[in-house]
């Protein structure tokens, strides 16, 4: 046999797990995308009813600058013929990605899973619940703070005195796609204690490398709000003043543990030389 053979004997022998690899990894984005069809269709039969209550944050932000018009319908502009079926469709897009999440992520987590020690496993076990919860928290602080408190601010710039009156008539396309990327936006950011603290568990990152990268997480975060907010400083500053501080609560949950991986550690010190024999 030449060594030339034996290459591609090597060459065979590590081709065939590759092939499953990606074998599994087309079947899990498979599942996946059919996990968002499935969560699509549903929200797509809702839509409707999807549309009124993302529309409530509207209706909260108009009842607080115009108390006299509270109850009353708010006004949304839709200049397309098929405009606002475009929006019944982006929203059971959003619903249909927002349902299946749960099932993206362990699709995520059962395709590295193999290549993980048990003791990785277990560690990242919990993690896989806390991101679904995370991503709603996320969610709920759009809904309920950022988007009331940005649109609050729109409409307190309205004219309505005047021989010149500007009133805020924001487009139903426009709006819906900002709720639906801030939401996600904010639930991906969210993430973030949970994608560093399971770093910081496994030992890829430690609390003294995060305070270093401290400026740099800044930036980042300005950089992020700036993309995906509207073009004022506002709406920038209700998105990045919590994910800095999520930044900083991560510091100090991955000091947490590394506090007690120490303590652990030298209890196990301590019990091994209490274990040992005495020397002759």
């Amino acid at each position: 046999m030449s060594a030339a053979t034996n290459d591609e004997d090597e060459i065979e022998a590590s081709r065939a797990p590759l092939l499953d690899h990606l074998a599994e990894l087309r079947d899990r984005l498979v599942r996946s995308v059919i996990a968002i069809v499935v969560g699509f269709a549903i929200c797509f039969a809702f839509a409707d009813d999807l549309f009124l209550f993302l529309a409530q944050p509207f209706q909260t932000a108009m009842a607080s600058v115009h108390p006299e018009r509270a109850g009353e319908a708010i006004q949304l502009i839709n200049t397309g013929a098929f405009g606002f079926f475009s929006v019944k469709m982006q929203i059971a897009l959003f619903g249909g990605i927002v349902l299946a999440f749960p099932v993206i992520a362990w699709q995520v987590y059962a395709f590295i899973a193999p290549g993980l020690y048990k003791k990785e496993r277990a560690a990242a076990a919990p993690f896989m619940v806390a991101a679904p919860l995370m991503f709603l928290l996320g969610a709920a602080f759009v809904f309920y703070v950022a988007m009331p408190f940005a649109l609050y601010f729109a409409l307190t710039q309205e004219v309505t005195d005047g021989p010149v009156q500007v009133s805020y008539l924001p487009k139903v396309e426009e709006y819906m796609g900002l709720v639906t990327t801030l939401v996600l936006a904010f639930g991906l950011m969210f993430q973030m204690p949970v994608v560093l603290s399971l770093l910081g568990k496994v030992g890829i990152v430690s609390s003294s490398l995060l305070r270093k990268g401290r400026r740099y997480a800044i930036v980042g975060i300005a950089a992020f709000s700036a993309l995906v907010t509207p073009n004022d400083v506002i709406s920038m500053f209700v998105m990045a003043v919590p994910v800095y501080l999520l930044y900083e609560i991560s510091i100090w949950i991955v000091a947490a543990m590394e506090k007690a991986r120490a303590a652990r550690e030298k209890a196990d010190a301590e019990a091994l030389a209490a274990s040992a024999p005495p020397a002759p």
